[in-house]
């Protein structure tokens, strides 16, 4: 440390005694501690430097970002993995080109749609048993906009040209079902059934059952019934075989043959009587009974 002399002169007092010399600054163990500390400083200044620079190079700090993440002049551009432990707040979000987007969770993915007023209008939950969405109405379209799939509250609407269901137990409807034509698979049969109830088929113009290239069975336990209330049931075939028809009572008079003829009962009931000259009807009437 530099060292200062000040004289001091008393003119109004005279001494014989030589002039004083007073020592300013810092010395001995003040001046020890005091270089002690500024070194201390220094090294810590130093340290400090290092761990900016080494926390520059490993989060990966440049003009443009940090990381995988980057500023672009459409927003901001991530690289690689990324996990976002708060909400997540973006007006669109969109992969590289070329690449698909992906969105992982341990639980779930809830994509909410908020009014002004920060209410739910549209959501959407993915989980690991279901994937569920709440909304006003769902729609499903191609890309040239044509509606495959639709439902709200009052109705369900299936847009494509056909509708297959491959589950093995075929298709349950609880209640009615409206539709334009029900056709199976080429190759496959075609069953409508009800096993516990009955089965009703109604149309304002008409029900058409085709079977082009086989066979076409109605099968039921207790009766089956051909209605016409207005018209006429008409049985238009080659051939017409009745082969379940009860017979009439056989009379040894006479020779015979294997010709019979078809009787109606008062009831609508249908058997067969072996022919004669004339009519046995009125002979077998017992099978009406």
């Amino acid at each position: 440390m530099p060292q200062e002399q000040y004289t001091h002169h008393r003119s109004t007092m005279p001494s014989s005694e030589g002039p004083q010399v007073y020592k300013v600054g810092i010395y001995g163990w003040r001046k020890r501690c005091l270089y002690f500390f500024v070194l201390l400083l220094m090294i810590l200044i130093l340290v400090n430097l290092a761990m900016t620079i080494w926390i520059l190079k490993v989060m990966n700090f440049t003009i443009d970002g940090m990381g995988n993440l980057r500023i672009t002049d459409k927003g901001l551009k991530l690289e690689g993995d990324s996990e976002f432990l708060q909400p997540l707040y973006a007006k669109e979000i969109q992969s590289r080109p070329g690449n698909a987007l992906y969105f992982k969770s341990a639980r779930n993915v809830t994509v909410n749609i908020l009014n002004d007023q920060t209410k739910v209008l549209t959501q959407l939950i993915t989980g690991p048993k279901a994937v569920e969405a709440y909304g006003k109405k769902f729609e499903v379209k191609t890309v040239s906009g044509k509606l495959l799939f639709s439902a709200d509250n009052n109705e369900v609407v299936v847009g494509a040209e056909r509708l297959r269901v491959l589950g093995a137990e075929g298709t349950v409807f609880p209640k009615s079902i409206e539709t334009p034509n029900v056709r199976a698979d080429p190759f496959k049969e075609l069953r409508l059934e009800s096993p516990t109830r009955s089965l009703v088929m109604e149309a304002p113009k008409g029900v058409e059952i085709n079977a082009e290239a086989g066979n076409m069975e109605a099968t039921c336990r207790t009766e089956l019934r051909l209605e016409s209330k207005d018209g006429e049931i008409k049985l238009d075939a080659a051939k017409i075989q009745l082969p379940r028809l009860p017979h009439g009572s056989y009379t040894p008079t006479g020779t015979r043959q294997k010709v019979f003829e078809i009787c109606v009962c008062a009831n609508g009931r249908l058997f067969l009587s072996q022919a004669g000259a004339g009519s046995t009807c009125q002979i077998n009437t017992s099978v009406c009974l």
